[in-house]
């Protein structure tokens, strides 16, 4: 049986009310209809896959949690489409429950991120499936597909992995990627939970030993006017007031750039395209009318070795100036990679594990929230680009947050992600002021001298 990793159980508290909730989504578009018989075969593979698990609780105290195969799944979430056309066997009319109430298409462009935006509800990771394929017709003649998980099963990198895994079985050359041959599971096989519990305490209790010989003794040999802390990456600037419920709201926002374009900015101006994205979104957040001086970029870092589903990241930060730019952004964040966030008080991070959730929510509350979230999900897969027999012309990947009531710190948060010609940018604001999101983000990107489209 695989364990939670203490990211994955961050993630769980989120699911039981103990911080921001979160789902991940990928969306497609293809520019044609897409049969519902292709969404049906790609639903059965993701559902056989490493998405189709689910949380268990161990029953050794200190033992982490584990995975256990669930093949059960939210039905083929196809959008009812009022035009239907019968040679794509589309639903004309409601086909569950969750449909009544949400209109019907064809959708509109401005309709589709709303559309996808109500789609995190009733992800379980625990109790019930913690994903959902969706589908839509778009009235431009083209269909756009969701796929959307809790957090809990895997980060972006994770969900895309699990898709490319069942878009290539589609292909009978690959037919068995991604799919299990009878009697065998898809979990390795990991210690007992007796053996696991051990392991957890010898780490918990060796690694607190350590963090208190190391805190203590300094702290009574140095005088305290000798004591110089190190600069946190936000020191001298307040945190954001994260507002109350009632002046913040979300608004998403998907656009896409010319990739040789952007590319080409980045270097004209000293730095990488991933430094030039978090340029953009700090000085979006300014142009938005952020009051601060300096913006702090939290900045999760993918950490796997190979394509697994799983959340495989950790995050740093770096504190932005108006007057820095994307060249001096690229060094500053070289630097922060090499640093990343560390459990609290230096304890060892296994702590968190075998602690009462709420004890462990209180230790790691706002952990890796900053004023902005700066998340280079990187260069997709070619496997991606095409869903069976259709072209994809837009593909994109971000976070939405179903039923959020108590907002972070974060105002701004920024998913960029590389395919083919294309970068695409997921934006989603949780300011007070985001109304005027669109006119902060022309304005920024002209400054710059890049030139955003819809998606």
């Amino acid at each position: 049986m695989d364990r939670l990793t203490v990211v994955d159980e961050i993630f769980l508290r989120t699911h039981r009310g103990m911080g921001t909730p979160i789902a991940l989504q990928g969306l497609w578009r293809t520019p044609d209809a897409m049969e519902p018989a292709l969404l049906q075969s790609i639903h059965d593979r993701l559902r056989v896959g490493r998405l189709g698990r689910r949380v268990v609780d161990s029953r050794v105290p200190g033992a982490r949690r584990g995975w256990q195969p669930n093949t059960s799944a939210h039905p083929l979430d196809l959008l009812p489409n009022r035009t239907a056309i019968a040679e794509t066997d589309w639903p004309a009319m409601p086909i569950a429950h969750r449909d009544s109430g949400r209109g019907a298409g064809p959708l509109p462009a401005h309709a589709v991120l709303p559309w996808a935006d109500s789609l995190g509800t009733d992800l379980d990771p625990e109790f019930a499936p913690g994903w959902r394929l969706s589908a839509a017709r778009l009235d431009d003649g083209g269909t756009v597909v969701a796929l959307t998980c809790s957090h809990v099963l895997a980060d972006a990198r994770g969900l895309i992995h699990a898709v490319t895994a069942a878009l290539r079985s589609l292909d009978p050359a690959h037919a068995s990627i991604g799919l299990l041959p009878a009697g065998e599971t898809q979990y390795r096989t990991t210690s007992s939970e007796w053996t696991d519990a051990v392991s957890q305490w010898v780490t918990i209790f060796g690694g607190t030993t350590r963090a208190l010989l190391r805190r203590f003794p300094r702290r009574s040999a140095r005088p305290a006017t000798d004591h110089v802390p190190r600069e946190p990456a936000s020191s001298g600037t307040p945190p954001a007031n994260p507002g109350s419920p009632s002046d913040r709201h979300l608004r998403p926002l998907l656009l896409t750039f010319d990739a040789a374009h952007w590319d080409t900015t980045a270097n004209t101006l000293g730095g990488t395209p991933n430094s030039l994205f978090i340029h953009l979104i700090a000085n979006i957040l300014w142009q938005n009318g952020f009051p601060n001086p300096i913006i702090t970029a939290s900045l999760p870092v993918d950490t796997r070795d190979e394509p697994r589903v799983d959340n495989d990241l950790a995050v740093t930060e770096i504190a932005i100036h108006r007057l820095d730019t994307p060249a001096t952004i690229r060094d500053k964040a070289r630097s922060a990679y090499q640093h990343r966030m560390s459990s609290p008080a230096g304890l060892p991070e296994e702590i968190l594990q075998v602690i009462p959730d709420r004890w462990a929510y209180t230790l790691s509350k706002g952990a890796g929230e900053r004023d902005i979230l700066c998340s280079n999900i990187g260069t997709l897969p070619d496997a991606v680009r095409r869903v069976g027999p259709h072209d994809c012309t837009r593909v994109a990947a971000r976070a939405i947050h179903p039923g959020i009531t108590t907002f972070p710190r974060t105002q701004l948060a920024g998913y960029l992600s590389h395919l083919g010609d294309t970068y695409t940018l997921a934006l989603v604001s949780l300011a007070a002021d985001n109304d005027s999101l669109s006119d902060a983000v022309d304005k920024t990107c002209a400054a710059t001298g890049l030139h955003p489209a819809p998606w």
